[in-house]
């Protein structure tokens, strides 16, 4: 598997998420925001949590529109691999690569702790590795984590199975208790909360590295 992390202007955790992808065993190439292209034999790629370009727009807005994403948006469409976490998340709602919104919290207060998740579907390779309804733990770390779609939008993704983690308690408001949504492909994941703070034992557990594993897995008998 070979990974590529994309490190946006006030993007925090990209050396978190290389680290979360090598120890799956991933070659881990990184990309910045103004290059044009994915380095070639890219696998997977990972946007990760920070705060892109200071948020200063809305949240993801501005790094949607960086050069590298058009290259992002190709590779999803010939049917790579995505992940976008936190901040990535957001950045690809805003890049149109995933339905729906992240909104302010509902409590209107940034949220920094570890979260009680369900794993909604196993059917993907992000989340093979867990079964259906098992549940995990991971940190999260936002101020604009309150997912959002309409009604119809919520239909199709219930009805597709493509809500990949849901909160069991929600912490930040998000509609029907989403923490991840998949792509119609299954092949694009945007979760709010941080797998890759959850990869080693001194970081308070390691559920998070089941997801690099499986990827990793899937991948590998492809």
């Amino acid at each position: 598997m070979k990974a590529a992390v994309i490190t946006f202007p006030g993007s925090n955790c990209d050396r978190d998420l290389a680290e979360g992808f090598a120890k799956a065993g991933a070659e881990v190439v990184r990309v910045w925001h103004k290059d044009t292209a994915l380095p070639a034999g890219v696998d997977v790629v990972g946007l990760p949590g920070g705060f892109s370009h200071g948020d200063y727009l809305r949240c993801g807005a501005i790094a949607a529109r960086a050069p590298v994403m058009a290259a992002v948006a190709a590779h999803a469409a010939r049917g790579g691999y995505a992940i976008g976490i936190c901040n990535g998340f957001q950045v690809l709602t805003e890049a149109g690569l995933l339905p729906g919104a992240l909104m302010r919290n509902a409590g209107l207060k940034f949220i920094c702790r570890n979260v009680g998740l369900r794993v909604a579907t196993a059917d993907s390779a992000f989340t093979a590795g867990w079964r259906q309804g098992a549940a995990v733990t991971m940190p999260v770390a936002h101020h604009d984590g309150n997912y959002q779609v309409d009604a119809d939008t919520l239909a199709r993704l219930q009805g597709e199975d493509r809500i990949a983690f849901t909160y069991a308690e929600n912490p930040n408001g998000a509609l029907a208790d989403i923490a991840g949504v998949l792509s119609a492909n299954r092949r694009v994941l945007g979760m709010m909360p941080h797998p890759e703070r959850a990869i080693e034992d001194v970081q308070g557990g390691t559920d998070g590295s089941v997801l690099f594993r499986s990827l990793s897995a899937v991948m590998a008998a492809a």
